[in-house]
């Protein structure tokens, strides 16, 4: 079994390369070359399995290379999950994040119709979609109301994916994944600033940690067990969506309390609220109802809350104790 990847250099796309080559596939990452392409593959390095996963060159903005891409490697299984997934930059970049996060899922998705047909399909939705959320618990058939061009953009490949999946019989899935984090997540995500925040001010290396709204509610997960379920989508006789989520909400105040408590620090101590971090219009409250995951799929989130911050801050204090030698 042959699996293509996009976005494979980001923290779910080296998770789910370590589930596939755990699984016997081989793995092919698309990777959009730049003059980074020294540290690129760092995560994939992080998880020791950067030589195992077959790098190829491509765009999600270019046609053209997807079909070829699916002409060569002729994947069985593509999971799309590269696009501009930053939030907050989405603002300053509303149109690079719609071609991309957008118009890119609608690229993948006609290079698979016209070179691949046969091959499975999974979409990388996003909670954000549920934006000004119009239920407390958000569920498959909740209503979308998003709050950021991405979440926008994220909206169009969703029901673009729905959209192939009826229209040509794609087996085509979307995966309403809720804020997902692990050691791997970028440095410029809230959790991971959190724990590298907290690893950096008990080694002593800052002051301070300057964050935006401190009382919003988000629904956290590992990214190791959130894979699991993409993959468990595309072995379905029928492709669907789903949420993906633990189910418990938890506030960005409390999220600084578990990881300084980690590195027994106070975060009222060290913690401050700086407007420039605040969003232009904010999502308040995420929360998530995986029945749906766990009835059709079997699956539901095995590492609590507490249990990926320790380990996100660890890896952080290894991290920093490791440049500091």
């Amino acid at each position: 079994m042959r699996v293509l990847i996009t976005g494979v250099t980001g923290q779910d796309g080296a998770y789910l390369s370590q589930l596939m080559l755990d699984k016997g596939y081989e793995v092919f990452g698309l990777v959009r070359r730049s003059a980074s392409a020294d540290v690129i593959d760092e995560r994939l390095r992080w998880l020791g399995i950067a030589g195992k996963v077959h790098i190829v060159d491509g765009n999600l903005t270019d046609l053209s290379a997807l079909i070829r891409t699916m002409q060569d490697v002729k994947p069985d299984e593509v999971y799309n999950l590269g696009a501009q997934s930053f939030v907050k930059s989405s603002w300053q970049q509303p149109l690079l994040t719609g071609q991309v996060t957008g118009i890119g899922a609608v690229n993948v998705l006609e290079a698979v119709r016209i070179a691949r047909p046969q091959a499975r399909f999974y979409q990388a939705s996003s909670s954000e979609m549920y934006g000004l959320v119009q239920h407390p618990i958000q569920s498959e058939k909740t209503p979308f109301y998003p709050r950021s061009p991405y979440a926008v953009a994220k909206l169009y490949a969703h029901w673009m994916t729905v959209n192939y999946r009826e229209s040509f019989g794609l087996h085509a899935s979307n995966g309403i994944l809720f804020n997902h984090e692990s050691p791997l997540r970028g440095i410029e995500f809230v959790t991971r600033k959190v724990t590298d925040g907290a690893a950096r001010i008990k080694l002593g290396l800052s002051q301070d940690l300057k964050l935006g709204n401190m009382d919003a509610k988000r629904d956290w997960g590992h990214a190791r067990d959130y894979v699991k379920a993409m993959w468990l989508m595309l072995q379905q006789d029928k492709p669907d969506d789903y949420v993906v989520a633990t189910g418990r909400t938890t506030t960005v105040r409390d999220m600084c309390r578990i990881a300084f408590d980690h590195v027994g620090l106070n975060y009222e101590e060290f913690v401050k609220v700086d407007p420039a971090f605040m969003r232009p219009a904010e999502v308040d409250l995420l929360l998530g109802d995986p029945s749906k995951a766990k009835a059709a799929l079997g699956w539901e989130a095995e590492t609590s809350l507490e249990t990926m911050i320790a380990e996100m801050v660890e890896a952080d204090l290894f991290r920093h104790r490791s440049r500091m030698r």
